[in-house]
C-alpha cells in the first residue's frame, strides 16, 4: 500500500478532475501572457469609442445623415452582443484560443476591409458597414473570454487581481479612444479603420503564443446543457444579481456621460480635443479603481458582496447629486467619483461570474455576463437622450437614475451571496 510523504498535498480536486489551473498553468501565466490577455480588452473597446469623434467629419466626406453614420455603432454592437453567448459556448467545447483568436483576426480584418472600402470604392458607406458588421461578429469572441481564460488559469486567491488588470486595460481603453480617434482623423478620415487592423493583428499573435491553455473541455452536447441549467437553477439569483449590476452600472455610466458630453458643446463651450480630455475623467477614475479593486480583493472573496454594495451605493450618490452642481468643474468632479463607483462594483461583479461554476462551463456563464454589460452600454445614451427630449429635467433624470442604482445595490445586499459564486483557494465547484 503506498503512502503519501506528510509533507507533500495533494492538489486541488478542482485541478484533479482538469477543470481548474494547474500548478504550471497558473505560473506559467507571466506578466507578458497577462500583457497580452490586456491587450484584448484594450483593442475591444475601441471598436466604437475611436469613430464617435470622427463622425461629423464621416458625415460631411460622404454625405450622409447623422442617423446613417450612427448605424457604424448599430452594425457593429448588435452581432457582437448576440454572438457574445455563442462564443463562450463554442470555447467551453472547443477550447478559449481556437476561439479567441480567429474572433480578433476577424475584428481586425473588418476594420481593414472598411478602410480599403473608403479608399477603393466611389459610394463607399454600405461596405464599410458590411465590413463593420464583420467586426462585430469578431467582437463577440474577445474581452469576455479573456476573463474566462483568466480564470481558468488562475486560482481563486489570484484570480481577483488579473481580473481588475482586464478590467483596468478596458477602461484604458475607453479613455484613449476619442482621443486616438481625434489624431488618426487628422491624417484620415478612414485611418481609424486601419488601426483596427494594425493593433488587432499582433494581439491575436500575442495571444496565441503568450497565453497558456490546458486541453480543450469538450462534453457531450445534452450533457452541456444540463449542466448549464442546473446551475442556473442553483445560483440563477446570485448571478442574475452579478448580471443586473454590470449591465446597471455601465449603463448609467455612458448615459451619463453621453449626456454630459451634450452639455460640454451646448452649455460649457467644450470642444475636440479639451472635451476628450473631460470625458476621460471618469473613466480614467473607473479604470484606476478596478485595479486598485482588484488588488483589495485578492484572496479575500468575503469582501466581494460589500464591494459591490458600496460601489452601487456611491454610483447613486455621485447621479444625486450631479443636478446640484452647475460649474464645469464640480461637475467633472462628481463624475469622477460616479467613475470610482462604477469601477468599485466591476472588478468583484467580474471576481464572482468568473468563479460561479467550473471551467468546463465557465464559458456561456462568464459570456452571458459580458452580453448584459455590452447592451447596458448600448442602451445608456439613447436611454438617457429619449429622457431629455422628453422633457425630463436634471432633477427627475438624475434622481430616477440614482434610484436604479440604489435598487440594484438593495437587491444585491439582500440575495446576492457571494458564497455561492466566489471560490476560495482549493476548493473545486460542485459536480454539475
Amino acid at each position: 500500500m503506498s503512502t503519501m510523504h506528510p509533507t507533500e498535498a495533494s492538489p486541488p480536486r478542482e485541478a484533479q478532475e482538469g477543470q481548474g489551473p494547474s500548478a504550471r498553468q497558473a505560473r506559467s501565466l507571466n506578466p507578458w501572457a497577462l500583457a497580452a490577455l490586456c491587450s484584448v480588452p484594450f483593442v475591444m473597446v475601441l471598436g466604437n469609442s475611436m469613430l464617435i469623434p470622427v463622425f461629423p467629419l464621416i458625415e460631411r466626406t460622404l454625405g450622409i445623415t447623422s442617423f446613417q453614420v450612427g448605424l457604424l455603432v448599430t452594425a457593429f454592437s448588435v452581432p457582437a452582443g448576440l454572438l457574445i453567448p455563442v462564443a463562450g459556448a463554442l470555447s467551453d467545447r472547443y477550447g478559449r484560443k481556437v476561439v479567441m483568436v480567429p474572433a480578433l483576426v476577424l475584428y481586425g480584418t473588418g476594420g481593414l476591409l472598411a478602410g480599403l472600402s473608403a479608399v477603393l470604392a466611389d459610394e463607399p458607406f454600405a461596405l464599410i458597414l458590411g465590413a463593420r458588421v464583420l467586426q462585430g461578429v469578431g467582437a463577440g469572441g474577445t474581452y469576455q473570454l479573456a476573463m474566462t481564460l483568466a480564470g481558468d488559469l488562475l486560482p481563486g486567491g489570484r484570480r481577483a487581481k488579473a481580473l481588475g488588470l482586464l478590467e483596468t486595460s478596458n477602461g484604458a481603453g475607453k479613455v484613449v479612444s476619442p482621443l486616438l480617434g481625434s489624431l488618426l482623423a487628422v491624417v484620415a478620415w478612414f485611418a481609424p479603420f486601419f488601426f483596427y487592423g494594425a493593433l488587432t493583428l499582433p494581439a491575436a499573435l500575442a495571444v496565441w503564443w503568450l497565453v497558456p491553455e490546458g486541453p480543450p473541455r469538450g462534453q457531450p452536447v445534452r450533457r452541456y446543457f444540463q449542466g448549464l441549467k442546473q446551475v442556473y437553477r442553483e445560483k440563477g439569483a446570485s448571478l442574475a444579481g452579478a448580471y443586473a449590476t454590470g449591465a446597471v452600472s455601465l449603463f448609467l455610466l455612458f448615459g451619463a456621460l453621453a449626456a454630459f458630453s451634450d452639455q460640454l458643446e451646448a452649455v460649457y463651450r467644450v470642444k475636440d480635443l479639451w472635451k476628450g480630455l473631460a470625458l476621460a475623467v471618469p473613466v480614467t477614475a473607473m479604470a484606476l479603481l478596478s485595479y486598485v479593486t482588484g488588488r483589495l480583493l485578492q484572496g479575500r472573496p468575503g469582501r466581494v458582496q460589500p464591494a459591490i454594495v458600496l460601489g452601487l451605493g456611491t454610483t447613486a450618490l455621485a447621479l444625486a447629486a450631479l443636478p446640484l452642481l452647475q460649474s464645469l468643474t464640480w461637475r467633472l468632479v462628481d463624475l469622477m467619483v460616479l467613475g470610482v463607483g462604477v469601477g468599485s462594483s466591476l472588478t468583484p461583479v467580474n471576481t464572482a461570474v468568473t468563479g460561479a461554476v467550473d471551467a468546463a462551463r465557465r464559458g456561456a456563464v462568464t459570456c452571458l455576463y459580458g452580453s448584459m454589460r455590452f447592451f447596458g452600454v448600448a442602451a445608456g445614451p439613447p436611454a438617457f437622450g429619449l429622457a431629455a427630449g422628453a422633457g425630463w429635467g436634471p432633477w427627475a433624470l438624475y434622481l430616477t437614475a440614482a434610484g436604479l442604482a440604489a435598487a440594484t445595490a438593495a437587491a444585491v445586499a439582500l440575495g446576492f451571496r457571494p458564497g455561492r459564486l466566489v471560490l476560495g483557494p482549493g476548493k473545486g465547484p460542485a459536480e454539475s
